[in-house]
C-alpha cells in the first residue's frame, strides 16, 4: 500500500541570514487569503496584529575577554532558525483540540484550522512547542501556517521558500525532501525535541549548532 503523502519544510541554517524575507512575505499573505472552516479563500482579510505564522529566531551568545596584554579574544556566535508549522506526524496541538477544528489533512498531511469549528480555547497554542497556532483575537479563532495549500494546488511554492534569496527553505513531500536533502541533522536550539512531535522539517545544522545560548529577538518572535 502506498504511503500517504506528506508535505514538509527543509531549512538550511548555514544559509539563513535572518533578514526575515521569509516572515514579511509569509505576513503579507495574511492581507490576502486567509483559510476558514469551508476550505474556501477569504479575499482582503487583514493582517492581524501580533499573530506571526512564520517566525525568525535569532540564536546566540558567546563572551568577550581581555588577555594580560590588553588585547580582547571573543567567542561570540549566532545564526538563524526560520520557523513555521512543521505539520508534524503526531501533531500534540491536534490532540489538544476538544472540538476537532484542529485537523490533520488525508490528502497532503498539512495540519489545518476548521474556524467554523473553533472556539479559540487556546489549547492548542499551549500544546505546541512550536509556538505555530495563533490567536486572532479579533475573530477569537485560531490561525496558523497552512502550507500555502492554495499556492500547492496551482503548482507554486509556499511564499516563504519563493521569497527566500538565499534559499536557506524548501518545501515538498517528505520523500522527495528526503531524497534530495538527506535526514539531516538533528534539530538544533532553540528548536525543540522531534520526539515530541514527529514534525516534517529537515534541518541543516549550523557550525554553532550544540553551544550554549540564548534566543536574542524575543521582541520579534
Amino acid at each position: 500500500m502506498k504511503e500517504q503523502t506528506q508535505y514538509g519544510f527543509y531549512l538550511d541554517t548555514t544559509k539563513c541570514t535572518g533578514c526575515k524575507a521569509c516572515h514579511v512575505s509569509c505576513k503579507d499573505r495574511q492581507s490576502e487569503v486567509i483559510r476558514n472552516g469551508n476550505d474556501s479563500i477569504e479575499q482582503g482579510v487583514p493582517q492581524i496584529e501580533g499573530v506571526n505564522w512564520r517566525r525568525v529566531y535569532e540564536y546566540g551568545g558567546g563572551t568577550w575577554s581581555t588577555n594580560a596584554d590588553g588585547s580582547f579574544e571573543q567567542s561570540v556566535f549566532s545564526y538563524y532558525t526560520s520557523i513555521s508549522c512543521n505539520h508534524c506526524n503526531e501533531p500534540v496541538c491536534v490532540k489538544a483540540c476538544p472540538t476537532g477544528a484542529m485537523h490533520k489533512r488525508r490528502e497532503d498531511g498539512l495540519v489545518h484550522v476548521a474556524t467554523d469549528l473553533c472556539i479559540g480555547c487556546n489549547s492548542c497554542a499551549q500544546a505546541c512547542p512550536y509556538d505555530a497556532p495563533q490567536l486572532d483575537v479579533q475573530r477569537k479563532v485560531m490561525t496558523k501556517c497552512d502550507g500555502c495549500y492554495d499556492r500547492l494546488a496551482e503548482g507554486k511554492q509556499p511564499i516563504c521558500v519563493g521569497s527566500c534569496p538565499l534559499r536557506a527553505l524548501d518545501f515538498d513531500t517528505m520523500e522527495n525532501l528526503k531524497a534530495k536533502y538527506g535526514d539531516g541533522d538533528s534539530h538544533i536550539s532553540p528548536l525543540p525535541s522531534e520526539s515530541i512531535t514527529s514534525p516534517n522539517l529537515i534541518v541543516k545544522a549550523n557550525k554553532h549548532a550544540g553551544r550554549q545560548g540564548e534566543i536574542l529577538n524575543f521582541s520579534e518572535v
